[in-house]
């Protein structure tokens, strides 16, 4: 914001409070505290609060899109933003075709997604991340750990697309998330993935929570002695993602096993699946495997959302699974 004076931030509860009472209370800045700040530093025409209305949130960002600004809506919770589907798909993604390049929509809509919550339920924990990489003209992005969030971040502002920015609930509270504050020049670029640790019997593909129970599942395969290294890729972006690492990676290490939040049925994981399974065939030892959750909704009480939701140890077996084939 400090950098380009065209982006403006509005959402539900993002801003501090009414400008009468600054001085005199902390503010809230998002139900995370994400934005905490930004009026304050930027001015109530830069930040500001909008009516509980996803549709009336992401409508006004196309407006300011196509005018020249640098939109910067946030919903407060993916399992809200429904009522702003018709916007994202039918409006924002589709400016720069139906005008054949004459007028762009740029914006990052800033989403908070996911479960992992012990607590969150069916409207707290939602993933279904695979509903908007289907749509032409959105991108996808969806970083597991500080550094990428804020490279990525920066990519997203010099799109000249509509950006769909998930930002992971259960991971905003995770030490295992902290980062240094990058430099000013670091940029992740759109559509590159990362490999976090090394190996030669299996590439795990991931992204998101599942990044750190992908790690912790590692560790459990390591305490029982199963023989094999992993090789853990972390996507960090979904449309476009990089088909290029996941090739090169499984066309060495052989086997593949690709791991996601959202539900198994035609969640992201399938899209990756098919991919691995047609363009690096030859090189396959074991069949393209996938970890996601249950076909339901999330459940209330802990245990049955643990039992819903993918845990490490799930994907130790399945990753057992795939080296022993």
């Amino acid at each position: 914001m400090a950098a380009d004076e065209r982006i403006r931030v509005f959402g539900e509860d993002v801003a501090d409070a009414p400008e009468e009472m600054l001085a005199a209370v902390e503010g809230k800045g998002g139900v995370s505290a994400r934005t905490r700040g930004l009026q304050r530093t930027f001015g109530l025409a830069r930040c500001f609060n909008t009516p509980l209305a996803e549709a009336n949130i992401v409508g006004r960002a196309v407006g300011q899109g196509i005018r020249g600004l640098r939109p910067c809506p946030e919903i407060q919770f993916f399992d809200y933003i429904w009522p702003a589907m018709q916007q994202i798909k039918s409006e924002a993604a589709t400016i720069r075709w139906r005008s054949n390049g004459a007028f762009s929509c740029p914006m990052v809509l800033r989403v908070a997604i996911g479960g992992y919550l012990t607590g969150g339920a069916i409207w707290h924990s939602q993933c279904g991340e695979s509903i908007f990489t289907h749509v032409p003209g959105l991108v996808v992005l969806f970083p597991s750990r500080a550094r990428d969030a804020a490279g990525l971040l920066r990519a997203a502002f010099r799109c000249e697309d509509p950006v769909l920015f998930l930002e992971h609930k259960h991971l905003l509270r995770q030490p295992y998330t902290r980062d240094s504050y990058p430099s000013p020049d670091f940029v992740v670029p759109i559509g590159k993935g990362s490999i976090l640790e090394r190996g030669d019997d299996l590439t795990i593909v991931t992204y998101g929570a599942t990044v750190e129970r992908s790690r912790r599942a590692m560790a459990m395969l390591a305490e029982q002695g199963v023989e094999g290294s992993v090789e853990l890729i972390d996507l960090r972006s979904l449309a476009p993602w990089d088909q290029e690492l996941v090739g090169e990676s499984v066309n060495r290490t052989g086997r593949a096993l690709v791991v996601h939040e959202d539900i198994r049925t035609s969640g992201f994981g399938a899209e990756v699946a098919a991919w691995i399974a047609e363009s690096c065939f030859d090189a396959l030892d074991a069949p393209v495997t996938r970890v996601g959750a249950q076909d339901c909704h999330v459940a209330y009480e802990p245990s049955l959302e643990e039992a819903i939701l993918p845990q490490a140890d799930d994907i130790a077996d399945a990753a057992r699974r795939v080296l022993t084939w």
